[in-house]
């Protein structure tokens, strides 16, 4: 059956004394105490109050704490029969109050159990025994029935009123645990991603430095087999060692990019392309400094690229690109063709997956393919 106003509980954070204040709380006890003791001195003050009669008073003072103490454990459980069974058990001890002549505890008694009613029971349940609490009180009440009514509408809507706030802290208690969780899987979020960024930072350099060494190693044993000049032979394995030193470098700047500090996009081209014999390198558009992942894709997709050139197309003219827009830094390499290599079918590489899937994760795009000439590889990383 679907809850609905008369038949929800307030929540369990709302009836329990989680997410209240220590000064709150210790004006609370200090309001009991006080009602408590006003309460005593108006029940035994009397000096017909003797004897027997004021042990029952003090074993029904006891028996009444008892009793509200096991009906805020019901209600927090949300155990409407046996809250109800208790709330019945205190209006008859509040009825044996007024007979025995404590006035005063008994009317508390009635008050006491309407008003917690209303705080703590679904509302269907609360309204019959907030009103079989008023009216008892009204009746025995020395008061004009005006009196009583007015008295008896302002404790329902203190009860009311504390059901409300207790439910508005319950709102605020659980608001500010789902914030803490969404911090928490925040922080968890954004180290895994910082995590992931530098596994694929350390992958992307392995690959093309490992990829290139491979290119002059294989080249290097073809010549081998096919019993080639030494210095044929001997250039291909410097090659590979040079292709080694620059993949600790790349390292090293990879390393540096993970703190913040790069250089510049411009001279690294530069640089990249001084060591592809014709290859050559244009920069359009205003100059800026990039963010770093947008940085490092450029590098690493060029890098790809000038590699390919040289595996599927030695000796091409390979020109690279690079174009500073508005809104995207567009970078675009193209070789001039030529026939397939020998080393064509050497090594893996980060190879254009890799590319395009680095492209998108920044929100860019990777388009690569053949053209009139030859191949062309274009991308666009938004900035």
């Amino acid at each position: 059956m679907t809850e609905n106003a008369w038949t929800r509980w307030p929540s369990r954070e709302a009836l329990g004394p989680r997410g209240i204040s220590r000064p709150r709380r210790l004006l609370a006890w200090a309001v009991r105490l006080l009602v408590g003791g006003a309460l005593g001195w108006s029940a035994f003050h009397d000096s017909r109050i003797q004897g027997w009669v004021a042990v029952a008073g003090v074993g029904g003072v006891l028996v009444a704490g008892g009793l509200a103490w096991a009906l805020f454990r019901t209600t927090l459980a949300h155990r409407l029969w046996p809250s109800l069974a208790l709330l019945l058990m205190l209006l008859g001890l509040a009825a044996g109050a007024e007979a025995a002549d404590f006035r005063s505890p008994a009317a508390v008694l009635w008050c006491g159990c309407a008003v917690v009613a209303l705080e703590r029971l679904p509302l269907g349940a609360a309204l019959p025994v907030a009103s079989a609490g008023f009216a008892a009180f009204a009746v025995v009440n020395d008061d004009s029935l005006a009196t009583s009514a007015v008295a008896s509408a302002g404790m329902a809507l203190a009860g009311y009123a504390l059901r409300l706030d207790a439910e508005a802290r319950a709102t605020a208690q659980r608001l500010l645990t789902q914030e803490r969780a969404a911090r928490v899987a925040e922080t968890e979020s954004a180290a895994l991603a910082e995590r992931a960024r530098i596994a694929r930072e350390i992958h992307d350099v392995l690959a093309h430095s490992l990829s290139a060494q491979l290119v002059h190693l294989e080249a290097a044993r073809l010549l081998i087999e096919r019993g080639a000049d030494r210095e044929q032979i001997l250039g291909r394995v410097v090659a590979a060692r040079e292709m080694a030193r620059d993949g600790l470098e790349e390292t090293r700047q990879s390393l540096c990019a993970l703190r913040g500090e790069l250089t510049p996009l411009e001279d690294f081209l530069a640089d990249l392309v001084r060591m592809s014999d014709g290859a050559e390198v244009k920069v359009g558009g205003e100059r800026r400094p990039l963010p770093a992942e947008a940085s490092q894709a450029v590098r690493r997709v060029a890098q790809e690229a000038l590699t390919n050139a040289r595996k599927h197309a030695p000796g091409a003219k390979v020109r690279v690109r690079l174009d500073y827009g508005r809104q995207e830094v567009t970078l675009d390499v193209r070789d001039s063709g030529g026939a397939p290599g020998e080393l064509a079918e050497a090594g893996g590489g980060y190879g254009l997956l890799g590319m395009r899937e680095r492209a998108e994760l920044l929100g860019g795009s990777l388009v690569a393919g053949a053209d009139e000439e030859g191949f062309v590889v274009t991308l666009k990383v938004p900035v």
